[in-house]
């Protein structure tokens, strides 16, 4: 059974998702920060500087959200980023972000869905997603639809939460994640359901060697698994030949 943050409801996991995102994007990026002490941060940034020698011109950010890997993007000076999302409460932060820094003419976010994606064949140079497949529906669709939109020679690079394996990192993020972390949440946004998915999804993603496995599957070869902050977080690269 898929895992979605509200479990009263009927509706499918994207309506669910799109609901929860729409809710609590006034407060998104100020507990993205806060929860993960600023980590986030450097994550993207690590992320963003293994593309650099791929010297992509055109990118795609799949779940883009408030925009803020589409913003750390532009380090890699390419031609012009797309950013995708279901979330319009989520695109209209990201906007606002953009007009205010003066890069709309760099800069297109725009409303779709991350598993049937408004694009041509072989368009992007790199497809990049920040925390969001753990959202897909389904995550093997959503990934072949990214590896259909890729060009030949192109890059797909995931940043995403992933399980830490040792001791004593495995324990203490078990902890923070299933007890810390959905109270913070429930204070700050006031949706109680949000920041109990966040945990709940994040056991239930398939990380590490299982996700470079689906990853394979959608089409990706010559994948790597970098795991960062003892394993806490995770960058997936996949390149289409």
């Amino acid at each position: 059974m898929a895992v979605v943050p509200y479990k009263d409801k009927n509706t499918s996991k994207r309506e669910q998702v799109e609901e929860m995102f729409d809710s609590i994007s006034p407060k998104y990026d100020l507990l993205n920060h806060l929860l993960s002490a600023g980590i986030d941060i450097i994550w993207r940034k690590k992320a963003i500087q293994l593309l650099q020698p791929e010297k992509p011109r055109r990118i795609l950010d799949i779940a883009t959200g408030t925009g803020d890997f589409a913003i750390e993007a532009l380090k890699l000076n390419p031609e012009k980023i797309t950013g995708v999302d279901i979330s319009e409460g989520m695109l209209k932060i990201g906007r606002e972000k953009i007009r205010k820094l003066g890069v709309e003419d760099k800069i297109e976010l725009r409303t779709g869905d991350s598993e049937r994606l408004p694009f041509s064949d072989n368009v992007f140079d790199a497809v990049i997603v920040s925390f969001g497949v753990r959202n897909f529906e389904n995550l093997l669709k959503g990934l072949t639809d990214m590896h259909r939109v890729t060009r030949r020679g192109g890059t797909c690079m995931v940043l995403e939460f992933s399980k830490p394996r040792k001791f004593p990192f495995k324990q203490f993020f078990s902890f923070y994640t299933n007890r810390l972390l959905p109270l913070i949440g429930r204070l700050v946004s006031k949706d109680t359901s949000a920041y109990t998915y966040l945990p709940e999804s994040m056991q239930a993603f398939p990380d590490g060697p299982d996700f470079v496995r689906v990853l394979e599957q959608a089409g990706f070869t010559q994948t790597r698994w970098i795991p960062l902050t003892f394993g806490i977080c995770s960058i997936y690269i996949g390149k289409k030949v």
